[in-house]
């Protein structure tokens, strides 16, 4: 590769490494992982520079080869696998809860398969149309659609099944706690019981 390509491909990275780490962040929830894909990315992305013609898509030619990438990762580690266009949701109100929010989503996303994740970051949280991301990802418009629907539905089960677990551990924790009261009063009274009985006595 030219010298002065070598210069635009360090350039570009400095300018946009933040984003594109962003960008691997919600490919792969761990950090440590996030760096490897962006590095191993970057390295592949390096020897092809000069090929890429309008750097203006060298974004969405390295978003491609993070994908590619993960979804190698996934097959070689052997990893397991109500419809709407919305993104399932859940009311904020401040910082908090909003930043609570985004990591239940981040979390839920592993439930995806790497095809499925791969459709719902790059619409939903890189705001790509359907046609583009079609051509991230080297398949048809409506391929994009129907793995969505399923990624969405999956998404929304898994986030149900989570509300739903969670309100069995509340409720298994209410009556815990309404048990231990109860006992506490049982107690009480028969201390209460007892020295009445020896105030008679004397």
């Amino acid at each position: 590769m030219a010298h002065g390509e070598v210069l635009a491909f360090e350039d570009y990275v400095r300018t946009r490494h933040d984003a594109l780490l962003r960008s691997a962040r919600r490919l792969v929830p761990d950090p440590v992982d996030a760096q490897d894909l962006l590095q191993t990315a970057l390295a592949r992305t390096y020897g092809r520079w000069d090929g890429i013609a309008d750097k203006s898509l060298a974004d969405a030619y390295l978003r491609r080869v993070m994908i590619n990438t993960r979804t190698e990762w996934w097959r070689a580690r052997k990893l397991d696998e109500v419809p709407t266009e919305q993104l399932p949701d859940a009311s904020v109100e401040d910082g908090t809860e909003q930043h609570a929010d985004r990591a239940l989503l981040m979390d839920v996303l592993g439930v995806l398969a790497p095809k499925q994740r791969s459709v719902v970051v790059l619409r939903h949280w890189e705001q790509m149309s359907t046609e583009e991301t079609a051509a991230a990802l080297g398949m048809s418009a409506g391929t994009v659609k129907s793995t969505l629907h399923r990624a969405l539905a999956r998404l929304r089960q898994e986030l149900e099944s989570r509300e739903a677990a969670s309100r069995e551990a509340r409720l298994r924790e209410e009556q815990e706690l309404s048990a231990g009261r109860a006992q506490v009063r049982a107690r009480v009274g028969r201390h209460t019981d007892e020295r009445g009985r020896e105030r008679c006595a004397a």
